[in-house]
C-alpha cells in the first residue's frame, strides 16, 4: 500500500510540470499570430528601421551573456579546481540566460512619432498571465528553497551566493522589461502597430520563458539532492517527503528544460515577411 501511495504521489506531483509546459507550447501560438499579423502589413520605413535596431542590439547583448558565461567558466575554475569540469555548460548556460534577459530589459526606445492620446496594452494582450504568475512562484520557490538548503549548511557559500543572486538579478531585469512593454505608448501609425505589438510579444515572452529557466533548472537540483538525501534515512513506517522532493526535482528538470528548447527557437527576431500579401 506504500508503495502504491508513493507512486500515485509522485505522479501528481509531476502533474504542474506537464501543463506548465502544455501552457508554453501554447504561448508558441501566440507568438505565431503576431508574427503572422506583421506579414499582413507593409511597416512604415521608421517601422523597418526599428526591427533592424532591436534585432541588432539582441545580438549584441546576447554575446554579452555568451562573454559572462565565459567568465562564469573561469571563475568555477579558480573556485572549485577540477571539479569544475561539471560546472562548465551550467556556467555557460547561465551566462546565455542572463544575456538573453539583460537584452530585452536594455531594448532601445522605437524611434516613431506615438499615438496622441496616448494608448498603451494590457498584459493579458501580450502574454497569458499564467505563464507570467508561474514565473513569479517558481523564482519565489527557488529562493526560498536555496536559502533554506544554504542556512542547513548544505550548500557551500560560493554556491549559495549564486543559487540565490543570479535568479533574483534576473528576475528584477525581467520585470523591468515587462514594465517597459506596458508603459511605451502604441505607434501613430496604423501599419506599424502590428510591429509593435509582435516586438512587445517577443519581449514578454523571452523574459519570462529565460527567467523560468533560470529558477526551474536550479530549483529542481536542489529538490533532488534534498529528496536523495532524506532517502538515506531510517524512519518508522512511510515517509513521503523525500518522494515528493524526488518528484518535484524531476518535474523541475523536465519543465525547465522543455521550456529551453521554447527559448531557443524564439531567439529569432521579429521579420518582416511579405508572404502573407502575395498568396
Amino acid at each position: 500500500m506504500g508503495r502504491l501511495i508513493a507512486v500515485v504521489l509522485f505522479i501528481a506531483v509531476l502533474v504542474p510540470g506537464v501543463l506548465l509546459a502544455r501552457a508554453w507550447a501554447l504561448a508558441a501560438d501566440r507568438r505565431a499570430v503576431a508574427a503572422a499579423a506583421v506579414g499582413f502589413t507593409t511597416p512604415t520605413p521608421e517601422g523597418l528601421a526599428v526591427l533592424g535596431r532591436q534585432a541588432q542590439h539582441g545580438r549584441r547583448v546576447r554575446r554579452l551573456g555568451l562573454v559572462l558565461g565565459v567568465a562564469g567558466i573561469g571563475g568555477s575554475i579558480a573556485l572549485f579546481g577540477e571539479a569544475s569540469v561539471f560546472l562548465w555548460l551550467p556556467a555557460l548556460v547561465l551566462g546565455l540566460l542572463l544575456g538573453v534577459v539583460l537584452a530585452e530589459a536594455t531594448r532601445p526606445r522605437p524611434r516613431w512619432r506615438t499615438s496622441s492620446p496616448s494608448r498603451r496594452p494590457r498584459q493579458s494582450e501580450l502574454i497569458s498571465l499564467v505563464l507570467l504568475w508561474s514565473m513569479r512562484a517558481v523564482v519565489a520557490a527557488e529562493l526560498t528553497t536555496a536559502v533554506l538548503t544554504w542556512q542547513r549548511g548544505d550548500l557551500p557559500d560560493s554556491v549559495g551566493w549564486v543559487a540565490v543572486a543570479v535568479p533574483l538579478v534576473a528576475w528584477v531585469l525581467a520585470e523591468v522589461a515587462l514594465l517597459r512593454t506596458l508603459v511605451r505608448p502604441l505607434p501613430a501609425e496604423g501599419a506599424d502597430v502590428p510591429v509593435d505589438e509582435a516586438l512587445r510579444t517577443w519581449t514578454a515572452h523571452l523574459v519570462t520563458a529565460a527567467v523560468s529557466v533560470l529558477a526551474l533548472l536550479p530549483l529542481g537540483v536542489l529538490l533532488l539532492t534534498a529528496g536523495i538525501d532524506l532517502g538515506d534515512r531510517v524512519t518508522q513506517g512511510i515517509d513521503l517527503l523525500p518522494v515528493a522532493l524526488v518528484a518535484g526535482g524531476f518535474a523541475g528538470l523536465a519543465a525547465g528544460l522543455a521550456l529551453a528548447v521554447f527559448l531557443v527557437t524564439w531567439l529569432k527576431p521579429v521579420r518582416v515577411d511579405d508572404r502573407a500579401l502575395t498568396t
